[in-house]
């Protein structure tokens, strides 16, 4: 498999990518020998990696998917409930993270390691969301001539996830500062509360396994949350910034394609306008067809959502007549967007509130969940030109959040199953073109918030009525690794590889007796 092997391909691929593919790496090189690939070099490829955005239309697809957004320009299968087959992504850029450590110099190994641990289960454990079982332990052994490798069950990944996550947050805690880093620049601190953060999320994943005695989730939960360095704010995030420069700019901004496409979701505007929410006057705009009929642009009647169970013919004619919010302008109409957050302070809160919710740990539930909220509100301010353009005058200042951090309908009340519906709902909002494919993995982990679906509409041929729960493997997998990938799609879901198949991590854990 071409995938897991040909490193000098993979290093020459990279140095062309640092020549050609775009102006946010800034990258150390010596001057006298520029075509030398350094662990520098390597290191700012690798955390690109993580934080690139695709372009154009598919840098909403997941928007679709858990219905923030429906789509003015045709039929986008996301939307409805169509979902193909994923690759095994990710593999030749483990490969350049192994050969990172080998060109670090002596003093930087343990950086560079930690860095390597971080992105190899960064990158495989999404891999394994998408799919299910995936070659883990022998999947970058293409050097000793192991063209197709072995398949490891979900559990096993996770597991390895988990280990490989502790030793990079030890290496990082042994480390200092490293070069090649233009995203974090380089801070350990800052590299260990990513892998905190990244951690609680893995685990969090595995809710439905918190009794796996091999897994041990709510003892490593505890131990992470007492005694890692965890996000204090906002400026903790992991997140790609977009700026004003050519190379840089925002993907929707309105010289691009596709920007007026986006309509946002009834399910999402009805759920802010109800809550009296400020963040629905910064996400959405006010309805053309609302403005031409009086409507003030300040108003909570301003904004029209489009009902995304509608067929495709129904939303055009709602485009075409701009009856619908589309994006706010801050989105379309500045450069710089702003930044697309993978790991931050607003999920970590949410994710230490459910945990104390399920009693995982012990704290106040509603301090973190308010502190969730209040993250993703201040995040928001904070990457909004201060215009009435942008937020029509209903600028969410520190006394608008404190009322709504107080309103009654959005406070925890110490029913379990309801107060965790209320945090995953928040954690949704909050992810709004944020957090790419988040709110879809909560959904399916948790089914909350209960997003919208309809038979009628549904391209999910085998369950009209439900959300895909995972992709099917790729055609090249088939092609090159035949034996081992129908192995485990055997041993996972009795052969029929299909996307509404249960992979290992959404099933409940069942306890075997003698």
């Amino acid at each position: 498999m071409n995938k897991y092997i040909k490193l000098a391909v993979c290093l020459i691929t990279v140095a062309f990518c640092f020549t050609s593919c775009g102006n946010f790496d800034e990258i150390n090189t010596d001057p006298d020998v520029p075509t030398r690939v350094t662990a520098a070099m390597l290191a700012s490829g690798g955390i690109k990696s993580m934080l690139g955005s695709p372009g154009a239309k598919d840098f909403v697809q997941n928007n679709l998917a858990c219905k923030h957004i429906a789509w003015g320009e045709n039929s986008q299968g996301y939307l409805y409930n169509s979902f193909g087959r994923s690759g095994l992504s990710g593999y030749s850029t483990i490969i350049n993270m192994e050969k990172m450590v080998e060109l670090a110099p002596e003093q930087d190994q343990s950086a560079y390691s930690g860095l390597a641990q971080f992105i190899k289960a960064y990158k495989l454990f999404w891999v394994s969301m998408d799919l299910g079982d995936i070659p883990y332990s022998d999947a970058l052994k293409g050097e000793e001539g192991n063209m197709k490798p072995k398949y490891d069950t979900q559990k096993e990944v996770m597991l390895h996830v988990l280990d490989d996550l502790d030793k990079s947050y030890a290496f990082f805690c042994e480390a200092k500062d490293f070069d090649g880093d233009p995203f974090v620049g380089g801070s350990v601190e800052r590299w260990k509360k990513i892998v905190s953060v990244f951690q609680l999320q893995v685990l969090m994943s595995l809710s439905k396994k918190v009794d796996d005695p091999d897994l041990r989730v709510k003892e490593r939960f505890e131990k992470i949350v007492s005694s890692s360095t965890l996000m204090t704010s906002n400026a903790d995030n992991f997140q790609l910034v977009y700026s004003d420069k050519d190379g840089q700019i925002y993907p929707l901004y309105y010289t691009t394609m596709y920007w007026d496409y986006p309509m946002v979701s009834s399910f999402l505007i009805d759920m802010l306008r109800d809550t009296k929410d400020y963040r629905l006057f910064y996400y959405a705009r006010p309805a053309e067809s609302k403005l031409k009929a009086g409507v003030a642009a300040d108003s909570w009647d301003v904004f029209v959502g489009t009902d995304v169970t509608l067929d495709f013919a129904s939303h055009k004619d709602l485009y075409v007549a701009k009856n619908f919010s589309g994006l706010n302008w801050r989105y379309t109409h500045t450069r710089e967007g702003e930044p697309v957050v993978r790991l931050g302070y607003s999920q970590q809160n949410f994710i230490l509130a459910e945990a104390v919710v399920r009693g995982w740990i012990t704290g106040d539930a509603s301090t973190y969940y308010k502190q969730g909220i209040k993250a993703s509100m201040d995040f928001t301010v904070a990457h909004t030109p201060d215009e009435d353009t942008y937020h029509q005058g209903r600028k969410m200042t520190p006394e608008v959040i404190n009322d709504f951090l107080a309103q009654s309908s959005i406070q925890l009340t110490g029913d379990k199953e309801g107060d965790i519906e209320k945090i995953i709902t928040q954690r949704y909002i909050s992810s709004f073109m944020q957090y790419p494919w988040d709110a879809y993995f909560e959904y399916r982990r948790t089914g909350y918030p209960k997003l919208p679906i309809n038979p009628a509409t549904s391209l999910n041929t085998n369950a009209k009525d439900k959300i895909p729960v995972r992709w099917m493997y790729s055609t090249d997998e088939y092609s090159y690794n035949k034996e081992n990938v129908e192995e485990a799609v055997a041993r996972q879901y009795g052969g029929n590889d299909e996307v509404n198949q249960l992979m290992w991590i959404l099933k409940l854990y069942i306890m075997k007796h003698p």
